[in-house]
């Protein structure tokens, strides 16, 4: 807690990127045609609690830029539901589109979804591999003295979180992309067995839309060294 008083202007700067990336969002019904082109691998991004498929968009940008058919699911709405629940709606989506050697992208939540979808969701190994961006592996000890259920879901002692943390079957295809400080999640989301890139960026959100990080990205999807450039965002 004192780190986060001692870093409270990274912190209000990090709740202004989240507030704009919603407000430049188009509040239109989703039409998947524009993001379904490239002749890449085909990535399926899963947003964190409290985001929609609109929050994924600047992701989905330089992913479609690079050639990748992008899938953004409307369907997971603000993902407030539980984790094995907006896993199974991935699963169905990766099942029906009959998609193979897709890549997942998840952005916080949307990591530890991503890891249940490895364990759990995918009998028909559809996903090659996993990027999570900023996600609480080992939960979040701020998540107790969250206001709401869906906040809460993150505690390090929560069942899905626990059980999904102590599973390393998976690990191996997962490259964890996080920034080097993150308000968010004191515990880190450096995951054992995984590819482990720290990016030069001081936010939990911030990794959705600074260039250094969404490069490591990119560079993950493709299976590629991610490690971040010397490029570094600015405080």
């Amino acid at each position: 807690m004192n780190r986060l008083l001692a870093n409270w202007r990274v912190v209000v700067r990090d709740v202004a990127v989240a507030a704009g990336i919603r407000a430049r969002s188009p509040w239109r019904r989703l039409d998947p045609r524009p993001w379904l082109v490239g002749e890449r691998e085909p990535v399926v991004l899963i947003p964190g609690v409290y985001e929609n498929w609109q929050f994924m968009l600047p992701l989905a940008r330089r992913l479609t830029d690079a050639g990748h058919p992008v899938h953004l699911l409307a369907e997971l709405r603000w993902n407030t539901r539980p984790i094995p629940e907006q896993a199974a709606i991935v699963g169905r989506h990766l099942a029906s589109r009959e998609l193979r050697d897709a890549v997942l992208v998840g952005h916080s939540k949307g990591g530890l979804i991503g890891k249940h979808v490895l364990l759990h969701d995918d009998p028909g190994r559809r996903v090659a591999r996993l990027v999570a961006v900023a996600s609480p592996f080992a939960g979040s000890s701020y998540s107790r003295w969250m206001p709401s259920r869906a906040l809460r879901e993150f505690q390090p002692t929560a069942p899905t979180v626990a059980a999904l943390a102590a599973e390393a079957r998976a690990n191996a295809r997962i490259t964890s992309v996080y920034p080097e400080w993150d308000a968010h999640i004191p515990e880190g989301s450096r995951l054992d067995g995984a590819t482990n890139v720290e990016v030069p960026v001081r936010g939990h959100f911030r990794v959705l839309v600074e260039p250094v990080a969404l490069d490591a990205v990119l560079a993950a999807v493709d299976g590629a060294d991610p490690a971040a450039g010397p490029a570094r965002a600015a405080d």
